[in-house]
């Protein structure tokens, strides 16, 4: 049976004391998200790698995109879906739920994103995202066109490409690792 309070299957406890900036933004999650999300935990046992890891989602996921917030979300949870990613799967499950008000949207993307209500704008950044989760290899100028078509400017299509590498990334690390999601994320915004 799992440690509950461990944030992975590793034996990686969280560096004691924490550095004054990491307490602080660890606060700020508390704050924000009523909560501090195991990943962050699972990455403080060095806190060179949080602050790595921290900093490329923050770019990713927090800064000013062509993609809104919801968009880069629902990214997040389509290629979660297709590599079965449970921490993932929960976390930005719940973050679509929030963001879009819409409590079933979340499991759609999840099941087949292809049923869900999406605009065609969405309908094709999502099966990019499927693709480069899938066969990035095959991506071709047939592929970005098709975002084009749908309003999608060449910085969307950098942003899309990079929003589905990080989590075809970290969704490696966490299903390697047994992250484990906060118990929380299962509730929110139902």
């Amino acid at each position: 049976m799992p440690d509950n309070d461990q944030p992975t299957a590793l034996d990686l406890p969280m560096v004691e004391p924490l550095p004054t900036d990491t307490a602080k933004y660890f606060a700020i999650c508390e704050k924000k998200l009523g909560l501090v999300p195991n990943v962050l935990r699972a990455h403080a046992f060095n806190i060179d790698k949080l602050n790595a890891f921290t900093a490329m989602y923050n770019e990713l996921m927090l800064a000013g995109s062509g993609l809104t917030k919801l968009e880069r979300e629902m990214i997040a949870v389509v290629v979660s879906s297709v590599n079965k990613c449970f921490y993932c799967l929960t976390a930005h499950g719940a973050a679509v739920r929030d963001l879009s008000g819409d409590p079933v949207l979340g499991e759609r993307l999840v099941m087949n994103w292809r049923v869900a209500d999406l605009d065609a704008r969405q309908f094709a950044m999502l099966g990019f995202a499927e693709k480069i989760t899938r066969a990035s290899a095959e991506i071709t100028e047939t592929d970005r066109r098709a975002l084009r078509d749908v309003g999608l400017s060449d910085h969307d299509i950098w942003d899309i490409a990079n929003v589905a590498g990080f989590f075809n990334m970290t969704n490696r690390v966490a299903s390697a690792t047994d992250m484990r999601p906060n118990a929380a994320y299962h509730g929110q915004s139902r």
